[in-house]
């Protein structure tokens, strides 16, 4: 008995501290999810969806007997695509300040895969300009198959940051509906 009353004491003071400082604490803000950004990112979610299919299909080429007039074109609508997506990713970062936490968190994972997709169509630019009949070399392969690589994960972490937000958005407003506490 005497061992419990040795910890029993400082514990009750310590509580008796934390209740004294508990009502001048206060709950961290967490800002609201910017609609503005949601939208850029669905939009960027199409986009990079689109731009994913178009990397695969020009990529099939090289299993095919297809001119290099048709990977010429198909280069052209990816390099557009990579374009618009490089467009929306600045107005993604304009909209940074005001963005949530996670939405901060999306534009930043997005940058890297825009860049790196501008290089690699780039550089597929470049072989087909100086080789336009050399189009199954390991080298322009490599290229096409980056491209698909790298279109398919942003087209999913895309994704997933806009299932994020749905959900979140569904969880807020179901915990508002239920007059739940908000456990933030």
């Amino acid at each position: 008995m005497k061992r419990n009353i040795t910890w029993a004491a400082p514990l009750a003071f310590a509580t008796a501290g934390f209740l004294i400082f508990l009502p001048t604490m206060k709950a961290v803000e967490v800002p609201a999810d910017s609609e503005q950004v949601s939208k850029l990112l669905s939009d960027a979610k199409t986009m990079a969806f689109q731009l994913k299919e178009d990397a695969s299909m020009m990529e099939s080429f090289t299993r095919m007997n297809v001119s290099w007039e048709a990977h010429a074109d198909a280069i052209t609508v990816i390099k557009n695509h990579v374009n618009e997506m490089g467009k929306i990713e600045t107005k993604l970062a304009a909209a940074r300040p005001g963005a949530a936490p996670w939405q901060k968190t999306a534009i930043d994972r997005i940058a890297p895969f825009i860049d790196e997709l501008g290089g690699y169509t780039s550089a597929v630019i470049e072989h087909l300009n100086a080789n336009p009949r050399r189009l199954n070399t390991a080298e322009y392969k490599d290229y096409l198959e980056a491209n698909v690589d790298y279109s398919a994960d942003m087209a999913a972490v895309i994704a997933d940051f806009v299932n994020y937000g749905k959900t979140k958005a569904r969880f807020e407003r179901l915990t508002d509906k239920l007059e739940l506490p908000v456990s933030r």
